[in-house]
This record gives structure tokens, sequence and C-alpha cells, in this order.
């Protein structure tokens, strides 16, 4: 049985109720396509810590507090992954894409005109709910 992914998702909204999301490169799985920000929980790191060491790294973002939203399992059939998905409720700093990628704040009603992986589609619907 493959392993499977654990990664921390963050959902990061600004003054105006937008999401945050950014732009996977075209070299890694599922690239060119749009998601919300996280990485890959490191062995021995519990999510708070994963998230927040992933969005500094990849958006300067420092996290103040979050909690935990949904998760979500996918398999891809060439991977499969467990998106841990958490509300950042505070942070500080100005987003911006460190490695190279294009960042981007959206309502929740104009996710629908960006292309995402299957997985992050679900954080997408029940994000439209809420």
């Amino acid at each position: 049985m493959p392993e499977i992914l654990h990664v921390a998702v963050g959902i990061i909204r600004n003054d105006k109720g937008e999401v945050l999301i950014a732009l996977r490169d075209k070299n890694q799985h599922q690239g060119g396509l749009w998601e919300f920000p996280g990485g890959k929980v490191e062995a021995g790191e519990n999510l708070a810590v994963a998230l927040s060491r992933e969005l500094q790294e990849e958006l300067d973002l420092e996290v103040l507090s979050s909690s935990p939203l949904l998760k979500v399992e996918h398999d891809y059939g060439d991977k499969q992954v467990l998106l841990d998905v958490c509300l950042v409720e505070s942070f500080q700093g100005k987003a911006k894409g460190k490695e190279g990628q294009a960042i981007c704040w959206v309502s929740l009603k104009e996710l629908e005109n960006y292309q995402f992986p299957q997985a992050n589609r679900e954080i997408v619907r029940f994000l439209q709910g809420c």
C-alpha cells in the first residue's frame, strides 16, 4: 500500500474575506493548478508546527493562531494525500511567493474560476458552503 502524504493546508483570509491561493509549479505533482498554501508534515511535527513552518517558507507569513477545519483524503492513483486543513485565524506579514510562485487573493465565489487539484476542490466546496 502506498504511503499517504500528510499535508498541512492553510486557509488564510484577508480583511476583505478573500482567501489566498497559490499556483503550483509545473514540475510538481498536479503542477500548473492552483492550491491553498501549505506543505508536507515532517516526521515529529504536529499540524500547527508544520503549518507555521510551511507558510513561513512559502509565503513569509508568521502564523499567530490557527484551528483545524477539515480533513480531505484523496487518491490520485499515483499518490495518496491527506490534507489537514486549518483556518489561519491570525497572522503577521505580507504574503509573497518566496519560491517564485504566483499568489492571489480571491473571493469565495471567484474560486470557481480557478483550476484546483481534485483534493482541493473539496475544500472549495466546503468554503463556499460556510
